[in-house]
């Protein structure tokens, strides 16, 4: 076969190519995109062969399934290699333009599919487009009467006829069957999209915002230009609602006469009369209607005029009994064709559209053909006959298309039938059984069959024989009849155990969300305040944390009971059943705090606990819905799924912690998913989710198609069984977004919609191989593919836009992208090292994005006006450049000693300065991002920390629980638990001080100190799964688990990188956080002596007392590190001891007010209290030495001075520590002793009274005295602060009876063994 010779034009360049002509269009661009450097890089779909013409409209796009000689190419023709997607700008009737990409080859039809999914709407086929064009235009492009001297008087009237009754064949409708550029529609030209065929907008409410609103838009157009006749109150009504949609609810100091400009509000032949105070009148009644139920009342008012909803033309009829041609106006809806008179639009006659037969339109004329149902044709003299048949024809395709989809087994069917699906064992057969509600008569007949006696489920049973009842009529609904239920499996007998005790349990959660919880009387004191505000935003987290488990395992069971029961993993349902009641209950209570501090605030708590009652309820209604023996149809299952997602959403919005990322919001700029920023993250989601929907309709569509072509009946039935899987699919994932949509931001929940999507996929692929293997029909299986392909993409746009957020990073600053570049280019550059090819690549990539911010910042300073700021700017430029230049040489010097470990190493270097270059010059964007991604992991460790202790919780309680290692899971449970709060904190600070240090460096050193714990409850909760019995359970742990260990991985790198970038100024934030303690404790001090100090809940004497000495060590503990990394000279490891040592003051102070708190005594709170302030005041001191020491580690001063400096801080705390209740007896105990002591210095002894037996005696009961009261000291000091002090002060009284009884003994006999004994006794404080 001859080659074919083609040249190829891609931009400038033109090649020529050689061919084969039977070679399909497809292959060719793929042989193009392989062979021409400068094929532009993209999807291959996005991509195809244009063949151009001199007349625009002539050009046409080759298909890709038929081959180059369909075309009839000759050699040297030029083909066009470009992209098909082209920018279409479409104004709403509200006059907001959204511009979309859309394909250039296909018809309006295709394209509209993709503008009303974009936009939100699902029936695009009652939509259309209008060309708006200039008037010159009109009369070269529409068929309308042309304004021409020529016209005759009677066409000038009609024109003027047309004008004023605004009738539809003024709108330039384009034609669905043509592509734009057949119908020389250009690049820069808007389209309007505007409702057509009016024949589902019954169903349109508030539900459907979008549809809602056009609807509103275009019959309030309608009204105010008459074209649709209204009284004047009718106008007045309609106003009314119209202010209330513009203005909201009616003011009287504001609505006053003269506010509105009647022409926008009534129709202009009522513009003149006086009807301003009647529409203020209406627009009162209205009260506190919000918009959305305004539109929807405004809309059901519009559809109750005779009007509406039709479409209207200007018509010449004949004259009945004369030769004479009047005009009619000739409407068209959805049910029928009908004459309306043209002066008051009343309705003369009317066909109905089931009883046209045949149409007929020509350039001058229409024609109507009711076969048997009248005689004689109805025609009419009009030039636009072609669009009125078109609007015919649309709403017939309509009801056909309605009419047909009940073949999709109720998938699109009449809205009011019901699906069934059971599975039957063995055999995993699906049975489909189609129920139509409609009213019959009831037959009458006998039933009586043949019997066949099995037995039940309970064995043999007997029976007994006896006569036929009668005929009796019965009528059963909602349910199948239970008798053809297959039999319980075991897993599906546990699934019901579990789901049943859930129930109990979150109806036991239920029942005590009644009232909230009581909190002790708080001060006013900063401490107070601080303990309400992290216990509210601990109580938030927990809730939302456990929220976004309720959601994500409501999606779970949505998801894993999709397929064939006898395929479906009920001890995963069970695991999602567990962890929806689990964390409800956990929930149940932190909401009753949460709802006792939001009263205790001043607020009210009464909404939160009403939310979370409705929360509770919902699943319930979820758990029954889900029980294995129900016969609930699936519907059910995913309503009751929705309203959890419903309800979840409130719950968050009540406590302030819903879902508001602005990346889940798309703008005109971002993904191609939706074109226009929604209200809401859920909003976009849903939309996203529709688009899929909408695509797999039409897929649904064409997959019909292949069956009705099929003849092998088997064959059919799987292409049938394949898109009725498709679409339950697609519904389901819509069902999953609505759950999750509230708590998107969880990785958990993005992952149960990604499991979502995948089911889509799957379905997908297995809609497409059934059509393969059904048809051979290339333009059937090419319809098939394209549909499928348009899936595929609404389905990756709506996974990637959750995917491309999940890490929760936002934009930091105004160099946001090329320090994302810098940021991720660099630590590939330092994981690579040893792979001189990439690290060399990979500084490539570098040098460009270094260099796209060095022109930035360089545009920035020359827009800048201040001189100052200027300067700035170019020198920051200047430091970036040098750094870059330095970079690309270490890389040539890499490229070029590949084997060079010193050159890799240089570059390295280079690429570290680089972006430490790059985070001064971009106003450190680099560290705000690092730290943005340590909040986001801190945030995802707490939540999984306290998914695990919740599994962890549930799985104790469970009757099967046995012991083991459970012990150490409890116990690290508790020291997780004590830690969230701090991380919790962390993450709340630095979110609301982004650019302070202090809330910075304490994000890092609580994520820090969570590692370990947490590390310790994952190999904990691992080593308990085993001993778990109950299956659900146990996978639940794991699960959790698995999480933990997942975020506490991310959770240690990002605080490394973030401590990298943090690190010089730890110094500086220990000194700050001394320093606002400090400020902290004069308040605590002003409280005490006003009385008003109160203990914070949960403290004791005896954990203040305790926490007090624990603190004293640490602090000492850390600042003999801190002397030692100063001496060193280690600057980085001198800050982490300052924070330490900040830390444990910080305890030490809180210890400190505990104490105080709980003393009744002044004098003890005063002194407690002073000797804190104290230790905090040297502290702050010594941290300032050694920030000044640090700064020269060889001089020997500065060094003198710190240690003088430690020193007083030491004696400060051991002072603090002496003041204590127990610990001050102590001393005073030990200084009664030594005081006692002193007396067996003395050389002459005091002369005894009594007799030596009485003495004797008088010593022996002394010494059984002092031994009982130092047991009792030895117990006391493990006991409480109270005991110690009366322990010690027993002591010290029965020492000095002891003694005297000694001396008095020593007076009757001087012996030297007894001075001996005697002074044995003395050092009590080595015992």
């Amino acid at each position: 076969m001859v080659a074919l010779s083609l040249k190829i034009s891609i931009g400038n360049v033109v090649k020529t190519m050689q061919f084969e002509p039977s070679t399909m269009v497809y292959d060719a661009c793929r042989i193009i995109r392989e062979r021409i450097p400068e094929a532009p890089a993209g999807p291959p779909s996005d991509f195809g062969l244009f063949l151009s013409d001199d007349d625009p409209k002539k050009g046409i796009w080759l298909e890709a399934g038929k081959a180059l000689d369909y075309y009839m190419l000759r050699n040297g023709d030029t083909m066009e290699y470009r992209k098909k997607q082209r920018p279409l700008k479409i104004r709403m009737l509200d006059g907001t333009v959204k511009t979309i990409m859309v394909d250039d080859s296909k018809t309006v039809t295709d394209m509209l599919m993709t503008i009303c999914a974009r936009i939100g709407i699902t029936n695009h086929d009652e939509y259309s487009l209008v060309r708006e064009l200039m008037e010159e235009k009109k009369e070269e492009v529409t068929g309308t009467l042309r304004k021409d001297k020529t016209l005759l008087r009677d066409e000038k009237k009609m024109e003027k006829l047309k004008q004023k009754l605004h009738t539809d064949d003024e709108l330039n409708w384009l034609d669905h069957g043509r592509t734009l550029r057949e119908q020389g529609v250009e690049e820069h030209e808007t389209l309007l999209l505007r409702r057509k065929f009016f024949y589902s907008d019954q169903n349109v409410d508030s539900r459907d915002p979008v549809q809602l609103n056009l609807l509103y838009v275009q019959a309030r157009d309608d009204i105010l230009n008459g074209s649709h006749p209204v009284s004047f109150d009718k106008a007045c009504e309609f106003a009314g609602f119209q202010c209330q949609i513009q203005f909201g609810p009616h003011n009287e100091q504001k609505h006053k006469a003269g506010f509105l400009d009647l022409k926008d509000f009534l129709p202009k032949e009522y513009v003149k009369q006086k009807g301003e105070r009647k529409i203020f009148q209406a627009h009162k009644n209205c009260g506190q209607m919000s918009e959305i139920e305004a539109k929807v009342r405004y809309v059901k008012l519009a559809r109750s005029l005779k009007t509406y909803g039709v479409s209207f033309f200007l018509v010449k009829e004949k004259m009945k009994g004369k030769n004479k041609l009047v005009p009619r106006l000739l409407g068209i809806t959805k049910e029928c064709v009908m004459r309306v008179d043209e002066k008051t639009k009343e309705v003369i006659q009317e066909w109905n559209l089931t009883n046209i037969k045949r149409w007929a339109a020509s350039p001058k004329s229409f024609t109507l053909d009711f076969g048997d149902y009248q005689d004689g044709y109805y025609s009419v003299q009009t030039t636009e006959g072609e669009q009125i048949a078109q609007l015919i024809a649309g709403y017939i395709d309509i009801i056909l298309k309605k009419k047909k989809s009940k073949d999709h087994f109720g998938l699109e069917g009449d809205e009011e039938s019901t699906m069934l699906e059971d599975s039957v064992s063995p055999k995993k057969s699906t049975v489909l059984q189609q129920q139509y509600n409609r009213v019959g008569k009831v037959e009458h007949g006998s039933v009586a069959l043949p019997a066949i006696m099995r037995s039940g489920a309970s064995g043999p049973e007997n029976f007994q024989v006896g006569s036929m009842p009668p005929a009796q009529q019965q009528i059963t609904s909602g349910q199948m009849h239970r008798g053809h239920m297959p039999p319980l499996t075991s897993a599906q007998q546990a699934l019901t155990g579990t789901i049943n005790s859930s129930m109990q349990a979150v109806q036991a959660a239920q029942a005590t969300l009644d009232d909230f919880d009581t909190l002790p009387p708080l001060g006013q004191d900063a401490a107070s305040k601080a303990w309400r505000k992290n216990k509210m935003d601990e109580s938030k987290h927990e809730i939302h944390s456990q929220v976004d488990a309720i959601t994500a395992g409501t999606a779970s069971v949505v998801n894993l009971t999709a397929g064939d029961p006898a395929e479906t993993d009920y001890t995963a349902v069970g695991c999602a059943v567990t962890t929806i009641s689990s964390n409800l209950t956990e929930m149940s209570r932190g909401v009753k705090l949460l709802a006792a501090l939001l009263e205790d605030e001043g607020g009210s708590g009464r909404p939160l606990l009403q939310a979370a009652k409705g929360l509770a309820g919902a699943v319930s209604e979820l758990l029954r819905s889900a029980q294995p023996a129900s016969a609930e149809p699936r519907q059910n299952l995913l309503q009751a799924a929705g309203n959890v997602g419903q309800a979840s959403g409130e719950l968050l919005q009540q406590i302030g912690e819903s879902d508001t990322d602005p990346h889940f919001q798309i703008c005109a700029s971002g993904g191609a998913g939706v074109r226009s920023p929604p209200d809401s993250p859920t909003d976009v989601l849903m939309q996203l989710a529709k688009a899929v929907a909408s695509a797999a309709a039409a897929l649904v569509l064409k997959a019909k198609s292949v069956a009705q072509r099929t003849e092998d009946s088997g064959l059919q039935t799987q292409v049938i069984a394949a898109a009725t899987q498709c679409a339950l699919s697609t519904s389901q994932l819509v069902a999953c977004t609505k759950v999750v949509a509230p708590t998107i931001s969880s990785p958990v929940c993005q992952e149960q919609l990604v499991e979502a999507g995948r089911l889509v996929a799957k379905a997908v692929e297995g809609c497409v191989s059934a059509s393969q293997a059904a048809t051979e029909d290339g333009q059937l299986l090419r319809g098939v593919g394209a549909a499928a392909t348009a899936v595929t993409q609404a389905l990756n746009e709506l996974l990637q836009h959750v995917k491309a957020h999940a890490t929760g990073a936002g934009p930091a600053g105004r160099y946001d992208q090329a320090t994302d570049t810098i940021l991720t280019v660099t630590e590939n550059i330092f994981s690579s090292m040893g792979d001189a090819g990439e690290m060399v690549r990979q500084a490539r990539i570098l040098a460009q994005a270094t260099s796209d911010l060095v022109n930035a910042i360089k545009a920035d300073a020359e827009g800048e006006s201040d001189l100052e700021n200027s300067r700035k700017l170019l020198s920051a430029a200047k430091i970036l450049a040098d750094a870059t230049a330095k970079m690309v040489e270490a890389a040539k010097g890499a490229a070029a000693y590949p084997d060079s470990e010193e050159q890799q190493q240089r570059l390295r270097e280079a690429a570290e300065g680089l972006r430490m270059a790059t985070n001064a010059a971009a106003q450190n964007a680099i560290k705000k991002k690092l730290v943005q991604r340590l909040e986001h992991a801190a945030k995802q460790a707490a939540a999984s920390a306290t998914q695990t202790i919740a599994a962890a919780q549930h799985a104790a309680s469970t009757p099967k629980a046995s012991a083991g290692p459970q012990p150490l899971l409890v116990q690290s449970c508790k020291a997780v638990a004590e830690q969230i709060p701090l991380l919790v904190q962390g993450v709340r600070g630095s979110q609301a001080q982004p650019d302070s240090p202090s809330t910075q460096l304490a994000l890092i050193a609580a994520s820090q100190s969570f590692l370990q714990p947490g590390g310790k409850m994952v190999a904990a909760a691992k080593a308990s799964v085993p001993t778990i019995q109950d299956q659900a359970s146990a996978m639940q742990l794991s699960q959790c688990a698995k999480n933990l260990g997942t975020a506490l991985a991310e959770l240690r790198t990002a605080a490394q990188k973030a401590q990298e970038a943090c690190g010089p100024l730890e110094m500086d934030s220990a000194l700050s956080l001394v320093q606002n303690l400090e400020k902290d404790l004069q308040e605590v001090k002003a409280a005490a002596r006003d009385g008003k100090l109160k203990p914070l809940p949960g403290e004791t004497m005896e954990k203040c007392a305790q926490d007090l000495g624990n603190s004293t060590k640490a602090v000492s503990s850390a600042i003999a590190q801190l002397l030692g990394e100063v001496a060193q000279g280690n600057e980085n490891y001198a800050g982490i001891a300052a924070r330490d040592v900040a830390g444990g003051l910080r305890s030490l102070a809180q210890a400190a007010r505990g104490v105080a708190a709980l003393t009744s005594d002044p004098a003890v709170q005063a002194i407690v209290l002073d000797t804190a302030s104290d230790v905090l005041d040297k502290a702050s001191s010594l941290i300032e030495e050694a920030k000044k020491a640090a700064g020269h580690p060889g001089d020997p001063e500065s060094q003198q001075r710190l240690a003088q400096v430690a020193k007083a801080v030491t004696q400060a705390l051991n002072r603090c520590v002496s003041c204590l209740p127990g610990q001050r007896d102590v001393d005073n105990a030990l200084r009664a002793v030594g005081d006692a002591s002193k007396r067996l210095l003395s050389d002459s002894l005091p002369p005894s009274t009594g007799t030596f037996q009485e003495a004797q005696s008088r010593l022996n009961e002394a010494a059984a005295g002092l031994n009982q009261a130092a047991t009792e000291l030895v117990q006391a000091s493990r006991g409480t602060p109270q005991d110690l002090a009366r322990a010690s002060g027993r002591f010290g009284q029965d020492f000095s009876t002891f003694l005297e009884a000694g001396v008095e003994m020593a007076g009757q006999a001087p012996s030297l063994a007894l001075l001996e004994c005697l002074g044995k006794k003395i050092p009590f404080r080595d015992r």
